[in-house]
């Protein structure tokens, strides 16, 4: 009896044994288990830190090669743009011509108006002769003196009132295009009017009229003028040259 004491006793001490060696691979496989998660998080994390990184970089670098090219293109259409000296005025018409334009239109407009008023009032024109060659009543008061029901004094009269506008200095400096393409447009058309006129006052009517021989003259000089500086600066002289801004400024 004494002998299965003993042999119980040792027995409770070896399953005792055997359990607690069970629990500690147990705990131990439990704290690797934790230890490599927290190595797998650890490790994820830091990989996904390293790719957003190398994302931001990246997304950089492309910012920066785009903004390269950016100024590449502008510096290359710098380049192509015909630049001035410093401090140069942009190149175009003459001062004089400006000047010589203007006032022939201001001259060709006062010589407008009086012919308009002279024609709506019935007066004769002062200072020329009403009888020969030169008569000038018989000219303005010919059939030919209307064109489609217009008096030949009131269109020229708009003629000129375009014409001041178109040879101001303003005009002859701006650099849209379409003024100076209207002005030369303008002078062909009334190129041909004046061509029209002279051949009525000659072949037709017989006579000519001092006043609108002195408007013929002044339309032919504003053509001649105007083609020369298309002819020279261009249809847009007033863009010819552009000052780039120096950095300092």
């Amino acid at each position: 009896m004494t002998a299965s004491k003993s042999s119980r006793a040792r027995n409770a001490r070896i399953g005792a044994q055997a359990s607690a060696a069970r629990g500690s691979r147990g705990s131990g496989t439990g704290t690797a288990v934790k230890n490599g998660s927290a190595a797998s998080t650890g490790a994820a994390t830091r990989n996904g830190a390293a790719t957003k990184n190398t994302a931001t970089r990246d997304r950089g670098g492309r910012d920066q090669a785009r903004t390269a090219a950016a100024r590449s293109g502008a510096a290359e259409r710098g380049a192509r743009t015909p630049v001035a000296p410093a401090g140069a005025a942009p190149a175009g018409p003459a001062v004089w011509l400006q000047i010589a334009t203007f006032v022939l239109a201001l001259a060709g407009l006062g010589v407008s108006i009086y012919l308009t008023i002279a024609h709506f009032t019935e007066k004769a024109l002062a200072f020329c002769s009403e009888s020969g060659a030169v008569d000038c009543t018989k000219v303005t008061t010919s059939p030919q003196s209307y064109v489609f029901g217009i008096p030949v004094a009131v269109l020229g009269l708009a003629f000129y009132v375009f014409a001041v506008a178109a040879m101001s200095p303003w005009a002859w400096r701006t650099a849209r295009r379409e003024v100076h393409l209207l002005r030369m447009v303008s002078l062909v058309a009334g190129i041909g009017f004046v061509l029209y006129l002279i051949y009525a006052e000659l072949f037709i009517i017989g006579a000519i009229c001092l006043y609108c021989t002195s408007v013929h003259v002044i339309t032919f000089v504003l053509f001649a003028l105007t083609a020369s500086a298309a002819a020279v600066w261009g249809l847009k002289p007033g863009a010819r040259w552009v000052r780039r801004a120096q950095p300092s400024e």
